[in-house]
């Protein structure tokens, strides 16, 4: 069963970097569209970062000059560096990978990460 394996996360200080990292486990095509997202409690799933499979990037107001995106498609691996971190950080942080499991059919499915905390405390 495919399933998306989310890393990085945790305990950081204002200020500091934090970097996740989301591979595909199991056997795919392709990987469309991949993103972080994030929810804080009671909160609905916001997005934070954003890339296309061709590199184009949308990043959410709150983390633009402070977050990158990136990918290795070769991987299936979508990358987050969140830095300058803020309290306003702290939530839960999901991957979602739009997965192609044919070359024949532009079908997808989107997949979420387990997901990953991240808490900034001073």
């Amino acid at each position: 069963q495919v399933r998306l394996v989310e890393s990085g996360g945790g305990l950081a200080l204002p200020g500091g970097t934090l970097r996740f990292s989301c591979t595909v486990s199991g056997n795919v095509f392709k990987v469309g569209r991949v993103g972080w997202y994030r929810q804080y409690p009671g909160k609905e799933r916001e997005s934070v970062a954003i890339i296309t499979r061709t590199g184009s990037k949308i990043y959410a107001d709150s983390v633009k000059g402070r977050a990158t995106i990136s990918r290795d498609n070769a991987k299936h691996t979508v990358y987050l560096q969140l830095g300058r971190l803020m309290a306003e950080d702290t939530a839960v942080y999901y991957c979602n990978q739009e997965i192609y499991y044919s070359k024949v059919s532009y079908a997808y499915v989107e997949l979420w990460g387990q997901g990953t905390v991240v808490a900034v405390v001073s």
